[in-house]
Protein backbone atom coordinates (compact mmCIF):
# COMPACT_ATOMS: atom_id res chain seq x y z
CA UNK A 1 0.00 0.00 0.00
CA UNK A 2 1.44 3.36 -1.04
CA UNK A 3 0.14 6.89 -0.70
CA UNK A 4 1.07 9.44 -3.36
CA UNK A 5 2.86 12.60 -2.16
CA UNK A 6 0.50 15.07 -0.51
CA UNK A 7 1.57 18.03 -2.64
CA UNK A 8 -0.72 20.57 -0.96
CA UNK A 9 0.46 19.94 2.58
CA UNK A 10 4.08 19.74 1.44
CA UNK A 11 3.69 23.16 -0.19
CA UNK A 12 1.91 24.73 2.76
CA UNK A 13 4.36 23.36 5.31
CA UNK A 14 7.21 24.88 3.31
CA UNK A 15 5.80 28.40 3.36
CA UNK A 16 2.83 29.04 5.63
CA UNK A 17 4.67 29.15 8.97
CA UNK A 18 6.70 32.22 8.01
CA UNK A 19 4.71 34.17 5.42
CA UNK A 20 3.42 37.73 5.58
CA UNK A 21 0.22 37.28 3.60
CA UNK A 22 -1.43 33.86 3.62
CA UNK A 23 -3.79 33.72 0.64
CA UNK A 24 -3.59 29.94 0.42
CA UNK A 25 -5.64 29.18 3.55
CA UNK A 26 -8.98 27.43 3.10
CA UNK A 27 -10.38 28.45 6.48
CA UNK A 28 -12.02 31.49 7.99
CA UNK A 29 -10.32 33.93 10.39
CA UNK A 30 -8.39 32.50 13.31
CA UNK A 31 -9.60 32.06 16.87
CA UNK A 32 -7.49 31.86 20.00
CA UNK A 33 -8.18 29.47 22.85
CA UNK A 34 -9.03 32.41 25.07
CA UNK A 35 -11.52 33.79 22.55
CA UNK A 36 -13.38 30.49 22.36
CA UNK A 37 -13.42 30.11 26.14
CA UNK A 38 -14.75 33.66 26.45
CA UNK A 39 -17.91 32.48 24.66
CA UNK A 40 -18.55 29.89 27.38
CA UNK A 41 -20.23 30.31 30.72
CA UNK A 42 -18.08 30.31 33.86
CA UNK A 43 -19.24 26.79 34.58
CA UNK A 44 -18.20 25.61 31.11
CA UNK A 45 -14.79 27.23 31.48
CA UNK A 46 -14.19 25.57 34.83
CA UNK A 47 -15.32 22.22 33.42
CA UNK A 48 -12.81 22.62 30.59
CA UNK A 49 -9.95 23.58 32.89
CA UNK A 50 -10.63 20.79 35.38
CA UNK A 51 -11.75 17.88 33.21
CA UNK A 52 -9.94 14.55 33.37
CA UNK A 53 -7.54 13.84 30.50
CA UNK A 54 -8.86 10.38 29.75
CA UNK A 55 -10.28 8.53 26.75
CA UNK A 56 -13.43 9.98 25.28
CA UNK A 57 -16.23 7.74 24.04
CA UNK A 58 -15.64 6.24 20.56
CA UNK A 59 -18.88 7.75 19.32
CA UNK A 60 -17.96 11.16 20.71
CA UNK A 61 -18.75 13.15 23.83
CA UNK A 62 -22.47 13.21 24.51
CA UNK A 63 -22.66 16.98 24.87
CA UNK A 64 -20.87 17.56 21.58
CA UNK A 65 -23.02 15.04 19.74
CA UNK A 66 -26.15 16.75 21.05
CA UNK A 67 -24.90 20.17 19.92
CA UNK A 68 -24.05 18.83 16.44
CA UNK A 69 -27.44 17.14 16.19
CA UNK A 70 -29.10 20.45 17.01
CA UNK A 71 -27.23 22.23 14.19
CA UNK A 72 -27.91 19.47 11.67
CA UNK A 73 -31.53 18.99 12.80
CA UNK A 74 -31.12 15.25 13.26
CA UNK A 75 -31.34 12.76 16.11
CA UNK A 76 -28.30 12.43 18.37
CA UNK A 77 -27.98 8.75 17.46
CA UNK A 78 -27.13 9.72 13.83
CA UNK A 79 -23.98 11.59 14.90
CA UNK A 80 -20.53 9.96 14.91
CA UNK A 81 -17.71 12.22 16.08
CA UNK A 82 -14.34 11.67 14.37
CA UNK A 83 -10.86 13.19 14.32
CA UNK A 84 -11.64 15.70 11.60
CA UNK A 85 -13.16 15.05 8.19
CA UNK A 86 -9.90 13.31 7.29
CA UNK A 87 -10.73 10.39 9.55
CA UNK A 88 -14.26 10.29 8.17
CA UNK A 89 -12.83 9.90 4.66
CA UNK A 90 -10.46 7.20 5.87
CA UNK A 91 -13.32 5.26 7.46
CA UNK A 92 -15.53 5.57 4.38
CA UNK A 93 -12.87 4.55 1.87
CA UNK A 94 -11.66 1.70 4.06
CA UNK A 95 -15.18 0.29 4.24
CA UNK A 96 -15.72 0.81 0.49
CA UNK A 97 -12.61 -1.26 -0.34
CA UNK A 98 -14.04 -4.46 -1.81
CA UNK A 99 -12.62 -6.51 -4.70
CA UNK A 100 -13.61 -4.95 -8.02
CA UNK A 101 -15.30 -1.95 -6.41
CA UNK A 102 -15.13 1.60 -7.72
CA UNK A 103 -15.82 5.03 -6.27
CA UNK A 104 -16.81 8.22 -8.09
CA UNK A 105 -15.07 11.45 -7.14
CA UNK A 106 -14.80 15.11 -8.20
CA UNK A 107 -11.82 16.48 -10.14
CA UNK A 108 -10.36 18.85 -9.14
CA UNK A 109 -10.72 17.88 -5.53
CA UNK A 110 -9.02 17.56 -2.18
CA UNK A 111 -6.07 15.16 -2.54
CA UNK A 112 -7.38 12.78 0.12
CA UNK A 113 -10.47 12.04 -1.98
CA UNK A 114 -8.45 10.09 -4.54
CA UNK A 115 -5.28 9.17 -2.64
CA UNK A 116 -7.08 6.97 -0.11
CA UNK A 117 -9.07 4.76 -2.54
CA UNK A 118 -6.11 4.51 -4.91
CA UNK A 119 -3.87 3.32 -2.07
CA UNK A 120 -6.51 0.75 -1.11
CA UNK A 121 -6.74 -0.61 -4.65
CA UNK A 122 -10.19 0.81 -5.37
CA UNK A 123 -10.89 1.91 -8.93
CA UNK A 124 -11.39 5.68 -8.98
CA UNK A 125 -13.65 7.38 -11.52
CA UNK A 126 -13.80 11.15 -11.86
CA UNK A 127 -16.42 13.64 -12.90
CA UNK A 128 -15.11 17.02 -13.96
CA UNK A 129 -15.82 20.39 -12.37
CA UNK A 130 -14.78 22.49 -15.33
CA UNK A 131 -14.42 26.19 -15.87
CA UNK A 132 -15.92 25.66 -19.34
CA UNK A 133 -19.08 24.59 -17.52
CA UNK A 134 -18.90 27.48 -15.03
CA UNK A 135 -17.73 25.02 -12.33
CA UNK A 136 -21.11 23.32 -12.35
CA UNK A 137 -21.42 19.94 -10.61
CA UNK A 138 -23.13 17.88 -13.31
CA UNK A 139 -25.20 15.08 -11.77
CA UNK A 140 -25.89 13.58 -15.22
CA UNK A 141 -22.15 13.03 -15.67
CA UNK A 142 -21.94 11.49 -12.21
CA UNK A 143 -24.79 9.09 -12.92
CA UNK A 144 -23.25 7.94 -16.21
CA UNK A 145 -20.08 6.90 -14.41
CA UNK A 146 -21.91 4.58 -12.00
CA UNK A 147 -22.35 0.85 -12.53
CA UNK A 148 -23.09 -2.29 -10.55
CA UNK A 149 -19.62 -2.14 -8.90
CA UNK A 150 -19.93 1.43 -7.64
CA UNK A 151 -19.82 1.44 -3.85
CA UNK A 152 -19.64 5.17 -3.16
CA UNK A 153 -20.25 8.52 -4.84
CA UNK A 154 -18.64 11.55 -3.22
CA UNK A 155 -19.83 15.08 -3.78
CA UNK A 156 -18.40 18.16 -2.12
CA UNK A 157 -20.68 21.14 -1.70
CA UNK A 158 -19.55 23.85 -1.27
CA UNK A 159 -16.79 22.41 -3.41
CA UNK A 160 -13.14 22.82 -2.56
CA UNK A 161 -11.31 24.54 -4.18
CA UNK A 162 -13.73 26.03 -6.76
CA UNK A 163 -16.54 27.18 -4.46
CA UNK A 164 -19.15 25.45 -6.63
CA UNK A 165 -22.39 24.39 -4.94
CA UNK A 166 -25.11 21.87 -5.70
CA UNK A 167 -28.74 22.91 -5.72
CA UNK A 168 -31.10 21.25 -3.28
CA UNK A 169 -33.00 19.71 -6.20
CA UNK A 170 -29.84 18.22 -7.76
CA UNK A 171 -28.74 16.70 -4.48
CA UNK A 172 -32.18 15.21 -3.95
CA UNK A 173 -32.15 13.75 -7.47
CA UNK A 174 -28.72 12.26 -6.92
CA UNK A 175 -29.83 10.72 -3.63
CA UNK A 176 -32.84 9.15 -5.34
CA UNK A 177 -30.51 7.68 -7.99
CA UNK A 178 -27.95 6.30 -5.53
CA UNK A 179 -30.45 4.89 -3.05
CA UNK A 180 -32.29 3.02 -5.80
CA UNK A 181 -29.02 1.32 -6.77
CA UNK A 182 -27.59 0.65 -3.33
CA UNK A 183 -24.75 3.16 -3.76
CA UNK A 184 -23.62 5.21 -0.79
CA UNK A 185 -23.92 8.96 -1.40
CA UNK A 186 -21.50 11.06 0.65
CA UNK A 187 -21.52 14.85 0.81
CA UNK A 188 -18.37 16.48 2.17
CA UNK A 189 -19.74 19.79 3.38
CA UNK A 190 -16.95 21.10 5.59
CA UNK A 191 -17.49 24.63 4.18
CA UNK A 192 -21.25 24.61 4.85
CA UNK A 193 -23.01 26.95 5.68
CA UNK A 194 -20.80 29.67 4.11
CA UNK A 195 -22.51 30.85 0.91
CA UNK A 196 -22.33 33.80 -1.46
CA UNK A 197 -25.78 34.07 -2.94
CA UNK A 198 -28.35 31.30 -2.71
CA UNK A 199 -27.68 29.06 0.30
CA UNK A 200 -28.34 25.34 0.03
CA UNK A 201 -29.46 22.92 2.70
CA UNK A 202 -27.30 20.32 4.40
CA UNK A 203 -27.55 16.81 3.01
CA UNK A 204 -28.27 15.68 6.57
CA UNK A 205 -31.97 16.15 5.73
CA UNK A 206 -31.78 13.30 3.20
CA UNK A 207 -32.44 9.85 4.70
CA UNK A 208 -30.04 7.98 2.39
CA UNK A 209 -27.14 10.44 2.33
CA UNK A 210 -24.03 10.46 4.51
CA UNK A 211 -22.63 13.83 5.61
CA UNK A 212 -19.08 14.56 6.71
CA UNK A 213 -18.22 17.88 8.34
CA UNK A 214 -15.66 19.29 10.74
CA UNK A 215 -14.52 22.30 12.74
CA UNK A 216 -11.57 23.13 10.47
CA UNK A 217 -13.11 25.10 7.60
CA UNK A 218 -16.35 27.03 8.19
CA UNK A 219 -15.75 27.04 11.96
CA UNK A 220 -12.05 27.82 11.40
CA UNK A 221 -10.90 25.76 14.39
CA UNK A 222 -8.54 23.32 12.69
CA UNK A 223 -6.48 22.96 15.85
CA UNK A 224 -9.23 21.11 17.72
CA UNK A 225 -8.96 18.25 15.16
CA UNK A 226 -12.62 17.34 15.52
CA UNK A 227 -15.22 16.46 12.92
CA UNK A 228 -18.38 14.45 12.54
CA UNK A 229 -20.46 12.20 10.33
CA UNK A 230 -24.23 12.19 10.01
CA UNK A 231 -25.52 8.73 9.14
CA UNK A 232 -29.15 7.62 9.23
CA UNK A 233 -28.34 3.96 8.55
CA UNK A 234 -27.80 2.14 11.86
CA UNK A 235 -25.73 -0.68 10.32
CA UNK A 236 -23.34 1.81 8.74
CA UNK A 237 -23.02 3.69 12.02
CA UNK A 238 -22.00 0.48 13.74
CA UNK A 239 -19.28 -0.06 11.13
CA UNK A 240 -18.02 3.53 11.53
CA UNK A 241 -17.84 3.14 15.30
CA UNK A 242 -15.92 -0.10 14.98
CA UNK A 243 -13.49 1.29 12.39
CA UNK A 244 -12.58 4.41 14.32
CA UNK A 245 -12.13 2.32 17.48
CA UNK A 246 -9.23 0.76 15.56
CA UNK A 247 -7.98 3.94 13.87
CA UNK A 248 -7.98 6.57 16.61
CA UNK A 249 -10.00 5.10 19.52
CA UNK A 250 -11.48 8.49 20.39
CA UNK A 251 -11.03 12.23 20.08
CA UNK A 252 -9.00 14.27 22.54
CA UNK A 253 -11.23 15.51 25.33
CA UNK A 254 -9.98 19.12 25.27
CA UNK A 255 -10.71 19.38 21.55
CA UNK A 256 -14.19 17.98 21.98
CA UNK A 257 -15.02 20.45 24.74
CA UNK A 258 -13.78 23.42 22.73
CA UNK A 259 -15.72 22.13 19.72
CA UNK A 260 -18.88 21.90 21.81
CA UNK A 261 -18.50 25.49 22.98
CA UNK A 262 -18.02 26.65 19.38
CA UNK A 263 -21.00 24.62 18.21
CA UNK A 264 -23.29 25.99 20.90
CA UNK A 265 -22.19 29.51 19.93
CA UNK A 266 -22.15 28.80 16.19
CA UNK A 267 -24.02 31.97 15.29
CA UNK A 268 -21.01 33.95 16.50
CA UNK A 269 -18.32 31.60 15.17
CA UNK A 270 -19.87 30.98 11.76
CA UNK A 271 -21.00 34.60 11.59
CA UNK A 272 -17.38 35.74 11.86
CA UNK A 273 -16.41 33.51 8.94
CA UNK A 274 -19.38 34.57 6.81
CA UNK A 275 -18.87 38.28 7.44
CA UNK A 276 -15.16 38.10 6.64
CA UNK A 277 -15.72 35.97 3.54
CA UNK A 278 -18.47 38.26 2.22
CA UNK A 279 -16.47 41.45 2.71
CA UNK A 280 -13.25 40.03 1.29
CA UNK A 281 -14.95 38.40 -1.69
CA UNK A 282 -16.18 41.82 -2.82
CA UNK A 283 -12.61 43.10 -2.74
CA UNK A 284 -11.37 39.99 -4.54
CA UNK A 285 -13.94 40.49 -7.31
CA UNK A 286 -12.69 44.03 -7.86
CA UNK A 287 -9.10 42.77 -7.90
CA UNK A 288 -9.88 40.09 -10.47
CA UNK A 289 -11.63 42.63 -12.68
CA UNK A 290 -8.58 44.89 -12.50
CA UNK A 291 -6.29 42.00 -13.49
CA UNK A 292 -8.58 40.31 -16.01
CA UNK A 293 -5.81 40.31 -18.63
CA UNK A 294 -3.74 38.00 -16.41
CA UNK A 295 -6.30 35.88 -14.55
CA UNK A 296 -9.50 34.09 -15.35
CA UNK A 297 -11.87 33.28 -12.52
CA UNK A 298 -15.38 32.16 -11.66
CA UNK A 299 -16.70 33.71 -8.44
CA UNK A 300 -17.30 31.03 -5.80
CA UNK A 301 -20.86 30.38 -4.70
CA UNK A 302 -19.83 29.00 -1.34
CA UNK A 303 -16.90 28.33 0.92
CA UNK A 304 -13.72 30.30 1.52
CA UNK A 305 -11.63 29.63 -1.58
CA UNK A 306 -11.57 30.66 -5.22
CA UNK A 307 -9.80 28.79 -8.03
CA UNK A 308 -8.49 31.34 -10.55
CA UNK A 309 -6.26 30.39 -13.47
CA UNK A 310 -3.46 31.94 -15.49
CA UNK A 311 -4.84 32.99 -18.85
CA UNK A 312 -1.46 32.14 -20.37
CA UNK A 313 -2.32 28.48 -19.68
CA UNK A 314 1.05 27.79 -18.08
CA UNK A 315 1.66 25.78 -14.92
CA UNK A 316 1.06 28.06 -11.92
CA UNK A 317 3.73 26.54 -9.66
CA UNK A 318 6.49 28.93 -10.78
CA UNK A 319 4.06 31.83 -10.36
CA UNK A 320 3.12 30.69 -6.84
CA UNK A 321 6.76 30.11 -5.88
CA UNK A 322 7.72 33.59 -7.04
CA UNK A 323 4.74 35.06 -5.16
CA UNK A 324 5.84 33.28 -1.98
CA UNK A 325 9.26 34.90 -2.32
CA UNK A 326 7.42 38.23 -2.18
CA UNK A 327 5.54 37.24 0.98
CA UNK A 328 2.29 36.13 -0.68
CA UNK A 329 1.20 32.51 -0.28
CA UNK A 330 -1.03 30.88 -2.90
CA UNK A 331 -1.53 27.14 -3.52
CA UNK A 332 -0.48 25.88 -6.98
CA UNK A 333 -3.08 24.08 -9.05
CA UNK A 334 -1.06 20.92 -9.53
CA UNK A 335 -2.01 20.11 -5.93
CA UNK A 336 -5.54 19.64 -7.34
CA UNK A 337 -4.68 18.12 -10.75
CA UNK A 338 -5.31 21.50 -12.43
CA UNK A 339 -1.85 22.99 -13.08
CA UNK A 340 -2.86 26.33 -14.64
CA UNK A 341 -5.10 27.15 -11.66
CA UNK A 342 -4.19 28.22 -8.14
CA UNK A 343 -6.14 28.23 -4.90
CA UNK A 344 -6.75 31.61 -3.34
CA UNK A 345 -8.25 31.71 0.13
CA UNK A 346 -10.13 34.91 0.93
CA UNK A 347 -11.55 34.40 4.43
CA UNK A 348 -8.59 33.72 6.73
CA UNK A 349 -7.32 37.30 6.73
CA UNK A 350 -9.29 40.23 8.12
CA UNK A 351 -7.75 43.70 8.31
CA UNK A 352 -4.70 42.77 6.20
CA UNK A 353 -6.64 41.38 3.24
CA UNK A 354 -6.57 44.66 1.26
CA UNK A 355 -2.81 44.87 1.85
CA UNK A 356 -2.42 41.29 0.64
CA UNK A 357 -4.29 42.05 -2.59
CA UNK A 358 -2.24 45.19 -3.10
CA UNK A 359 1.00 43.23 -2.69
CA UNK A 360 -0.28 40.55 -5.07
CA UNK A 361 -1.21 43.22 -7.62
CA UNK A 362 2.25 44.76 -7.45
CA UNK A 363 3.78 41.32 -7.85
CA UNK A 364 1.64 40.56 -10.91
CA UNK A 365 2.83 43.75 -12.60
CA UNK A 366 6.47 42.76 -12.15
CA UNK A 367 6.33 39.00 -12.55
CA UNK A 368 7.72 37.35 -15.67
CA UNK A 369 7.74 33.60 -16.35
CA UNK A 370 10.99 33.97 -18.32
CA UNK A 371 12.59 35.80 -15.41
CA UNK A 372 11.63 33.05 -12.98
CA UNK A 373 12.95 30.33 -15.32
CA UNK A 374 16.37 31.96 -15.55
CA UNK A 375 16.86 32.18 -11.77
Amino acid sequence: MRLKPFLLDMWLDTYEHNIEFDLAASTGPRWTLNEILSLASEGERQRFLNHDLVYSRPGGAEGLRAAIADMQDVGVDTVQVVTGASEALLVLMWLAAEPGANVILPRPGFATFSALPESLGIETRFYGIRRENNFRIDIEEIMKLADARTNLILVNSPHHPTGATMSDADLESLQEFTSSRGIQLVNDEVSHPIYHGNATKSASRLPHATVIHDFSKAFSLSGVRTGWMIEHDAKRRERYWNARAYFSVSNNTAGEMLAEIAMRHRNIVLGKTQDTATQNLRQLAAFMSEHRETFGWIPPRGGMTAFPWLLSGEDSRAFCRAAAEQGILLAPGDCFDAPSHFRLGFAAMTDKFPDALHRLGEFVKSWSPAHVTKR
